[in-house]
């Protein structure tokens, strides 16, 4: 156990890892060392920064949680604490599960891990975050939450509504991060084409990306997590004019059968989705997307699934993920429909989906 170390354990996505990397920075500008991801608890305090987005996600949050108490009851650990989406979800149930955990804490109050760790206030962070990519980039988080209630999907009812960060706020951030050495920035957020709309009902991504673009010592801009429904087509002349943004867009489409999407709560159809990549990819010459698809949604028939191969037989997306389908509770395929595709029926559509990309891929 080294004394004034604490251990930073990040589960799930990028947008956790910026949490992190703030926490560590407050951190350490109050005399303490972090380390973030060690292979085991070597600090005297840990503290774990889960995911609660779906069940697979769930259970290794817990028994990473479980691995860390088990150090605590063998004094190699002398504090720990849990953050993030998971105890932002389940607080209370953790709360009487795990009495080993000093404290609990949600997504947005982890601050106050400060307080509890004898510091009176919680000062402003000194310049940016402690990065823990390879130096020359990093990821800008530019929103949280989600306006979006796409039928399967737990994160609204974990982060709340879209609540977009400061233009001028984000670009302060990455002016910064350039003066550190940065030079290749991954936008993201929960819903990334939704930027601005909650501040005055109109959508800056472009106008945002448009203006990272000119910040000097820019050298790639990359954007993750848009949505199909509503986006802003101008952005694609941004990425078409601005040499630094690079010719890449994540795009999670989760399905192409109209049946899928609209028991999804998608809000966009087949032909629509069909006819905006057919744009994206006339606009802007030689893009890379990439995507995420779901199978064994409730009420996915053969034909269904069928639709979706022939989908990516026909788009050949540069890159590809995808997951097989895990009710969610509070969201309205769990309150309404049954989760009536059997599991080995997930599991092999699943394979057959990926062993199709990986095809692709290949070529």
């Amino acid at each position: 156990m080294k004394k004034n170390q604490i251990d930073i354990v990040t589960m799930g996505c990028s947008k956790n890892l910026v949490d992190s990397e703030t926490l560590m920075k407050l951190f350490e500008d109050n005399g303490y060392h972090c380390v973030h991801d060690p292979k085991r608890p070597q600090g005297e305090i840990a503290v774990i920064n889960t995911c609660g987005f779906i069940e697979d996600a769930k259970q290794e949050s817990i028994d990473t949680i479980l691995e860390f108490i088990q150090a605590k009851e063998e004094g190699r650990l002398r504090k720990l604490y849990v953050m993030g989406c998971l105890s932002q979800r389940y607080q209370k149930e953790l709360e009487a599960e795990m009495p080993e955990v000093d404290k609990f804490y949600g997504k947005f109050n982890y601050k106050e891990l400060l307080k509890e760790l004898g510091k009176a206030d919680v000062p402003a962070c000194s310049g940016t975050r402690h990065l823990t990519t390879p130096h020359h980039y990093a990821y800008i988080k530019i929103s949280e939450g989600c306006n979006r209630r796409c039928a399967y999907c737990a994160i609204p009812i974990i982060t709340g509504k879209h609540v977009s960060r400061p233009m001028d706020e984000i670009l302060d951030e990455v002016r910064q991060l350039v003066a550190d050495g940065v030079k290749e920035f991954q936008i993201i957020a929960q819903e990334l084409t939704y930027y601005g709309v909650d501040l005055d009902g109109k959508h800056h991504i472009t106008e945002l990306i448009s203006r990272m673009a000119d910040i000097p010592g820019v050298k790639w801009i990359r954007l993750h997590y848009a949505y199909p429904n509503q986006f802003p087509l101008d952005l694609l002349d941004v990425m078409r004019e601005k040499p630094n943004v690079c010719k890449y867009l994540d795009i999670a489409l989760q399905h192409i059968s109209d049946n899928m999407l609209n028991r999804m709560h998608r809000h966009v159809s087949k032909q629509e989705t069909i006819d905006l990549l057919k744009t994206i990819r006339e606009r802007v010459p030689g893009i890379h997307i990439r995507t995420t698809l779901m199978v064994g949604f409730p009420g996915e028939t053969q034909e269904d699934f069928h639709e979706l191969l022939e989908f990516v037989r026909t788009q050949r997306f540069e890159r590809m993920g995808a997951f097989a389908y895990s009710e969610e509770e509070g969201t309205y395929s769990a309150n309404n429909y049954e989760d009536d595709v059997p599991a080995e029926v997930k599991q092999r559509r699943l394979d057959e989906l990926m062993i199709l990309q990986q095809e692709i891929s290949a070529e």
